[in-house]
């Protein structure tokens, strides 16, 4: 039986930010009896974090973007994986992406989201981030039991100038600390039933060049399509 609506919740983040252990000690929370959760895990060339999924008891599904664009690859597949979430029954549906380039855009419009950063990246890291952080509903920071107090202050205050609506909690991949109140706020998420004529919160990285299409040689001639160039003069 097709469940009418599913709780759907994207999660972004750049490589290795602990996306995937949130969302494990996450969904702790959320799973009970009368709840069900899934996940949909987009990586890029390889991963077994769907492993990591399995071994916790929670139902996922893995795609390989391989030699396309992460996002292209998310956005083409996330209605049929929100109708595998409708068809399963789940309560709540996670869509983990890749860990993405800076200027990714991987959350849509009406949808709950998630952006997972590490203070490990660095201070300034925040106001190189993109759309993914700054259209983010939630920011998660990771690993600040590894900076000083300091770090985590001036960190914290450069999220906040990059998306002053977000609301920042600090969570602890490995003990779990803070998810509580992370999953608290999932709870708010809306009920999506079809995907269908919604829309991306910023656009995608602009695509469609030589070399999108497989070009390998390097040279004005074999540039075509959308290229953008330096100015050395």
């Amino acid at each position: 039986m097709t469940h009418p609506g599913v709780k759907l919740i994207t999660v972004a983040g750049p490589p290795s930010s602990g996306k995937t252990s949130v969302i494990i000690q996450t969904l702790r929370h959320l799973a009970a009896p009368e709840k069900t959760v899934g996940v949909i895990k987009f990586d890029c060339l390889t991963g077994d974090d769907h492993l990591r999924y399995e071994k916790a008891g929670i139902p996922v599904k893995n795609g390989i973007a391989g030699g396309i664009c992460p996002d292209h690859f998310f956005i083409a597949n996330i209605e049929q994986g929100l109708q595998w979430g409708r068809t399963a029954g789940f309560d709540f549906l996670i869509s983990e992406s890749a860990g993405l380039c800076n200027r990714c855009s991987p959350h849509i419009r009406g949808v709950f989201s998630v952006c997972v950063i590490d203070h490990l990246s660095g201070v300034d890291t925040p106001r190189k981030i993109g759309p993914m952080l700054r259209n983010a509903d939630v920011v998660v920071l990771t690993k600040g039991d590894i900076v000083s107090q300091a770090e985590r202050e001036v960190f914290a205050f450069r999220v906040r100038q990059a998306n002053a609506k977000a609301v920042l909690l600090p969570v602890n991949g490995l003990t779990g600390q803070g998810s509580l109140l992370l999953a608290q706020a999932l709870e708010d998420a809306a009920e999506i039933s079809s995907l269908n004529g919604m829309r991306l919160r910023f656009t995608m990285p602009g695509a469609l060049c030589s070399y999108c299409l497989g070009e390998t040689r390097i040279g004005p001639d074999c540039q075509i399509g959308n290229i953008k160039t330096m100015d050395f003069s």
